[in-house]
Order: C-alpha cells, then sequence, then structure tokens
C-alpha cells in the first residue's frame, strides 16, 4: 500500500527510467527514522518535526543507500531529502586532502549557498565538514578548503570542473553524489559537465537525483547513471498548487511602466521578473527614484553583490527584488507572497520555475502577468502548456482593481539615492525603455510613436540646413 503523499510516475510522462524498484512505506515523522540522535536533536532544536511529501517519499529508500529519483517542484523541502541521508550516511568517516566523500551539484550559486546553509546545522552536528565550491567567490580559498579536508562539497558544475582541472579535487573517493534542479543543470548546457563528474565518481556509489521535471537530457542521466531507481514524483507543479493563484493583467502599452511601478511600491515584498539585465539595473534605478526600496540581481553582478541583495530581500532591507531567469531557481524566501513577470516568460518551464517562488511549504501566495494586448495569444498558449488557468483582467494604474489584486499603490517619489524626486508616470508617458519587452518582440505602439517622433525631429533638422545653405 501506498502512502497518501506519494504517487509513482505515471506511464505516459516524460522520460520514464526503464526499470525501477518498488518504493519502501516511506515514514511521515522524522522521529520515526533511522536517524542518529544528533540530527534528530538538530531538527527538533529548528522545529522541525514533521516531514514534506518529498521527505517522508525519500527518506527511508535514501537512508538505505539506494539510488533515488525524485520530482518535485522547487519549494517542495528537497533539500533535506537528500541531505540528511547524505550526511547520515558520510558520518563518522574522515576525507583525505583534496578527495571529499560526499558531493551536491547545483546549479547555480544562490542554490549552492542555500543547500549549505541548510544542511551546516546537521553537518555541525555530526562533525562533518562542508566546503561551498562556487564561481564569482576567490577560487584560493576553496582550493585550501578542500586542501584542509571536507567530506561533503556542494559546487556549481563549471568552478567544479575549474578545480579537478587545477588537481585540487578528486572524485575518486565520492560515494554519494545529488544532482539538485537536474533539469536546470541540462537547460543551462551543463550536460557534458555534470556527465563528466559522473564518470569520475566512485562508479559502485550512491546517486541521487531530483529535478521539477524529468526530460530529455535528464533522462540521458537517469539511463547512464541511475542504478535500479526508486522512484517518487510528489507536489504538484505550480499550475495545480491550491494556495497560488494566477492572474493576467492586460496593460497599455504606455502604462506598464506606472503600474510595475505601483505593484513594486505595494506593502510587503514582491519578486519582478524581467528578460534582460540590463532592462533589471534600469527599472530598479527607476524604483530607488520614486522611492522603492528595490535591489537588482542578475548573472552580471559579483557573488558577494548578489549575496548581499539576497541577503537584504529576506530581512526586508529591500522589499523589491529585480531579477532575471537567475532567481527563477532554488531561491526560498519565507512568506513571499507575489511574484510578477513583467516580462512574461515565453517557455512554461520557465513560468513554473517563476511561479515556484511563492506558495512555498504550504503558504498562499499570487502569481501576476503583465501582458499587451498583442501578447495576450501567445501568453494563453505558453500558460496552457504549463496547465495554469490564470483570471484575465485588464487594468490601468491608480485604479482600485489593480490593487484588489497585488496591493499597488502609489509611491512616495522621494528618492533614496539622492538626486530628484521621479514625477509619477501618467498614462500618455511612453513606455519604460527596455521594460516588458521580450526578447525578438517590438515595443509596440509607444516605442513606435517614439521612433516617429525622431524621425520628424530628424526631417527638420534637415530642412533648416537647406533654407541656411540657400539663404
Amino acid at each position: 500500500m501506498k502512502h497518501p503523499n506519494y504517487s509513482g510516475i505515471a506511464h505516459g510522462s516524460p522520460a520514464q527510467p526503464g526499470a525501477t524498484t518498488p518504493a519502501l512505506l516511506p515514514a511521515v515523522t522524522f522521529a520515526g527514522l533511522e536517524l542518529p540522535t544528533e540530527v534528530l536533536r538538530t531538527l527538533s532544536e529548528l522545529g522541525v518535526r514533521e516531514a514534506f511529501p518529498i521527505q517522508a517519499a525519500t527518506l527511508p529508500d535514501a537512508l538505505e543507500g539506494r539510488d533515488i529519483l525524485g520530482r518535485g517542484r522547487t519549494g517542495s523541502g528537497k533539500t533535506l531529502a537528500f541531505g540528511l541521508p547524505l550526511l547520515t550516511r558520510t558520518a563518522g568517516r574522515r576525507a583525505e586532502p583534496k578527495q571529499p566523500l560526499a558531493l551536491i551539484l547545483v546549479p547555480t550559486r544562490e542554490l549552492a549557498q542555500q543547500v549549505t546553509q541548510a544542511l551546516a546545522p546537521y553537518a555541525e552536528a555530526l562533525r562533518l565538514r562542508i566546503a561551498t565550491v562556487v564561481g564569482g567567490t576567490s577560487i584560493g580559498r576553496q582550493v585550501t578548503a578542500l586542501r584542509q579536508g571536507a567530506e561533503v562539497v556542494v559546487a556549481t558544475p563549471g568552478r567544479l570542473h575549474d578545480l579537478i582541472e587545477r588537481n585540487a579535487c578528486r572524485l575518486g573517493r565520492v560515494r554519494i553524489t545529488v544532482l539538485d534542479e537536474a533539469d536546470q543543470m541540462c537547460d543551462l548546457g551543463f550536460l557534458p559537465q555534470v556527465a563528466d563528474v559522473l564518470d569520475q565518481v566512485h562508479p559502485d556509489g550512491q546517486r541521487m537525483l531530483f529535478s521539477a521535471t524529468l526530460d530529455r537530457d535528464v533522462d540521458q542521466l537517469v539511463r547512464r547513471y541511475l542504478h535500479d531507481p526508486v522512484v517518487h514524483s510528489v507536489n504538484p507543479a505550480a499550475g495545480t498548487v491550491t494556495t497560488m493563484e494566477h492572474h493576467v493583467l492586460v496593460v497599455h502599452g504606455p502604462d506598464r511602466y506606472a503600474v510595475t511601478t505601483e505593484i513594486a511600491a505595494r506593502d510587503g515584498r514582491v519578486l519582478l521578473f524581467l528578460d534582460t539585465k540590463h532592462a533589471v539595473d534600469q527599472l530598479t534605478r527607476h524604483l530607488r527614484a520614486s522611492g522603492v526600496h528595490a535591489g537588482a540581481l542578475h548573472s552580471g553582478k559579483s557573488q558577494p553583490q548578489r549575496t548581499r541583495t539576497l541577503a537584504q530581500f529576506k530581512n526586508s532591507q529591500i522589499t523589491v527584488l529585480v531579477a532575471t531567469n537567475v532567481a527563477a531557481r532554488g531561491l526560498h524566501v519565507d512568506h513571499l507572497d507575489l511574484v510578477v513577470n513583467v516580462d512574461p516568460p515565453t517557455d512554461a518551464k520557465d513560468y513554473v520555475h517563476r511561479a515556484g517562488r511563492t506558495a512555498r511549504a504550504g503558504e498562499s501566495g499570487s502569481v501576476v502577468t503583465l501582458v499587451l494586448a498583442g501578447q495576450r495569444r501567445e501568453t494563453s498558449r505558453m500558460m496552457a502548456g504549463a496547465g495554469i488557468e490564470p483570471t484575465v483582467t485588464k487594468v490601468r494604474s491608480g485604479e482600485a482593481e489593480l490593487s484588489r489584486i497585488t496591493g499597488a499603490k502609489t509611491p512616495s517619489g522621494v528618492p533614496l539615492d539622492g538626486g530628484p524626486a521621479v514625477a509619477r508616470p501618467k498614462n500618455t508617458n511612453a513606455p519604460f525603455r527596455g521594460l516588458g519587452t521580450s526578447k525578438g518582440t517590438s515595443r509596440g505602439a509607444g516605442g513606435k510613436s517614439r521612433k516617429a517622433g525622431e524621425a520628424r525631429k530628424l526631417a527638420e533638422a534637415r530642412r533648416a540646413a537647406l533654407v541656411r545653405r540657400n539663404g
């Protein structure tokens, strides 16, 4: 009999492994598992008693040392699902210099740091050393940490590859390997590096692969590297989370800037997604000049900047995080109840992962997507692919309906970084350059009007010059 929270991956869903072992009956509380006393004590001290569905489903098999194939959306509790058995099964062993015993591979720096922070209390209780290996930070310090010995390494593929090339890390003694957010690693082009890592770890070791989707390149990894995996699929996709609301707000092109600014000025935190680094920086500057405590997050920022901005957002020093898709995976912020797609994603998978930043761990939240009239059909197709049926509403800045859905309000207009106050955008203004324009699409009527105005000015200047010459 299966636990009510468990459902094996159904036949006909993408890319299933050829052979799987039936799962053990999952436990529901941590106290009922064969976890070390130190781990149970730490869980209790942190107030963690009941296991999330993905944890209840996978922990018994993972603690037995079996290969695991887990599918669950971000925010489902995967970190402890793989982290507790990895630490438990590594406890009591000591790593040689440069030779870790367990490896957790993740796609982004933010996720690596988040995993390290989540597992640190349990590792400390078991006297295990963790080294975090990511780009954007001192490689020298990472070399030193590995040389001193670290039982567990949490790494991004690129930096780990660099350290292996420098002979600063050897993986032959790694007997437990975790791939977290495997689909994103493949989407980012890391498949060759991931495969190279899996070719170097101990061939008889345990492998655990967790992913929100199991398709294409992920299936290659499953078939090649997982041995008779136990399959668990728990937690619904973003479109079927009952505590998550989905809204499409149809806005007039020139009004999109004002709508975005008013949403950002709401009480409470909000995460705004845009397509490009330039648009993120430009909107962030505007919001701060309007009196909104906003910070920017994208791959062009240094790692210390990214870490500081995330910390400020989590402790509410800034209330608005303006980000590219770098924030769509692995970012966990407690009580984040609103995500806004200022630029609508064109891919259903991107929508699901952006949406997954809210309504986490049973909390409620809303996902709002701003679209122009000409984007509605494409956005509807994308959302249908994600299994979403949104509520569609036409809105204008300053309207009660916009405030009802998002909590939008007029910003103070008092600049946070000095300089003149920014006038509140009006409906007649041209659209914000770079804001709300998806890659490969036109800027809409506002952009055409601006170009037409520039052409008129140029023609008038040429006529004036001709008059001067002939006069």
